[in-house]
């Protein structure tokens, strides 16, 4: 984690969920994350299957030079990443990993800036597949951040956290996503290998460019 408020962020959720896998939505705070609520986000559920912004920081609509509540958080993301980021949330909301993504911001005019992202799993009525919690912040603050808005975004990395599981804390890697680059991420204990159905002798889905290996996680 690079930028303070993905720490912030991710130090106050986990404090927050104690011995559960996620906390729920009724216990946040927002005056506990003050100094990350300028890009602090939280997503909800749509009847498409993807996801919008429920609520999104003013950092993070300056960014985009508009205003984020109710827009989709999935249509950010280039085509061709859109099945890695499901799959990514799909490993927050079912299975209660953390996601921790680093993307390449591009304006109209072809400017680039480099952005961190992390999901967190949460609750809302007994669920964690209706909402997350995340944040998203520059790696940098050009001087013309907000003048010229974000329009596409590709992702550069790709990380998931197992909070409860140390071994897997440590063996989690980060992995290339650059096109046209493939991407496998093993979820189960951080191995990487060559994309295909079968990994290791274990099943993985696989999504586009990013495959999930199945198993290794108690």
């Amino acid at each position: 984690m690079q930028k303070q408020s993905t720490r912030t962020l991710y130090d106050y959720w986990n404090a927050l969920r104690g011995a559960r896998s996620a906390p729920d939505r009724r216990d946040i705070d927002p005056t506990r994350i003050r100094g990350a609520l300028a890009n602090t986000f939280i997503l909800e559920s749509n009847v498409d299957g993807g996801y919008d912004f429920r609520l999104a920081g003013s950092q993070l609509c300056t960014a985009y030079s508009r205003e984020l509540k109710g827009r989709s958080f999935s249509r950010l993301w280039h085509e061709r990443d859109r099945d890695a980021m499901d799959t990514l949330i799909r490993a927050v909301t079912e299975d209660h990993a953390v996601a921790l993504i680093t993307f390449q911001g591009t304006t109209s005019i072809h400017t680039r800036l480099a952005f961190e992202t992390i999901l967190l799993p949460i609750r809302h009525n007994g669920s964690t597949e209706s909402r997350l919690l995340g944040a998203m912040t520059a790696l940098e603050e050009p001087y013309w951040l907000g003048v010229q808005p974000v329009m596409e975004q590709r992702i550069t990395g790709l990380r998931l956290i197992w909070p409860d599981d140390a071994s897997h804390a440590d063996a989690a890697r980060d992995v290339s996503a650059r096109v046209p680059q493939e991407v496998v991420f093993a979820t189960g204990g951080g191995e990487t290998a060559p994309l295909t159905t079968t990994v290791y002798g274990r099943s993985a889905r696989r999504y586009s460019h990013l495959a999930v290996i199945d198993g290794g996680r108690s």
